[in-house]
């Protein structure tokens, strides 16, 4: 599929979103036919999402990075998430060799001395094994919202995604912090122990740390970089012109 047909379908995808509530978003979602994965970091959102597929049987597949360096907390939430809601989510694990030669060049935590070194780490540690993950995916379910960052404050409900030439699909995009809380007691849905700690985004043990009162959700992420837009790259894409075929 071109893509220019996949640019004009997002936006009629995007449309169709806006005006339904989340399990119609993902009931439609499920059902555009292809392969549809659904990346999970196991934070509260993404707990959200999954909640919707496991309950509903949604033929949407589950993944996650795994890392290397994640939480405990994170690690247990896997099993426990896979527990409730009977459902298989898929590890994505880097491969040894680049963490071989990343260490090599940078030094197993030499993240912390450039922001060159940070973007290699989580090239190796999450990108690699994200383009294992969506290797022949039509659609990509994410738990982006345009609450968590100024960097996300734009975040569409479904958009073309140049780089992997897919669909990508937030779902929540709308939902801020308080109707995500809402949700989870609601459903009781199994949420990682360190959001009570003062963690609302949680990603790598080495990279993330608890947040102080009155600093944005992500602020505990890369906190030793100055950029107030920093990322790790799964959700930042270049400019791409698209020339018509």
């Amino acid at each position: 599929m071109t893509a220019i047909t996949l640019i004009e379908e997002a936006g009629t995808l995007n449309s169709r979103l806006a005006s339904l509530d989340l399990a119609d978003r993902l009931s439609l979602v499920a059902g555009l036919g292809g392969r549809a994965v659904f990346t999970t970091s196991l934070g509260i959102e993404d707990q959200v999402i999954t909640a919707e597929i496991g309950n509903h049987r949604l033929p949407i597949e589950v993944a996650t990075l795994q890392t290397g360096r994640l939480f405990p907390e994170t690690l247990a939430l896997i099993d426990e998430t896979e527990s409730q809601y009977d459902i298989r989510i898929s590890r994505y694990e880097p491969e040894q060799a680049d963490i071989d030669a990343y260490a090599e060049k940078y030094g197993l935590n030499g993240f912390y001395e450039s922001v060159e070194a940070r973007h290699a780490c989580c090239g190796v540690r999450k990108l690699k094994p994200l383009a294992r993950a969506l290797s022949g995916a039509t659609i990509w379910v994410t738990g982006l919202r345009r609450g968590q960052s100024a960097n996300r404050a734009d975040t569409a409900f479904a958009e073309y995604d140049p780089e992997r030439n897919l669909i990508k699909v937030n779902p929540l995009a709308d939902w801020d912090i308080d109707a995500i809380r809402a949700y989870v007691a609601d459903n009781s849905v199994p949420v990682n122990p360190l959001h009570q700690r003062g963690y609302p985004s949680i990603g790598c043990e080495p990279c993330t740390r608890a947040i102080k009162p009155g600093e944005p959700e992500r602020a505990g992420r890369w906190w030793w970089e100055n950029d107030e837009k920093r990322e790790c790259g799964l959700h930042v894409q270049e400019e791409v012109a698209v020339a018509a075929q």
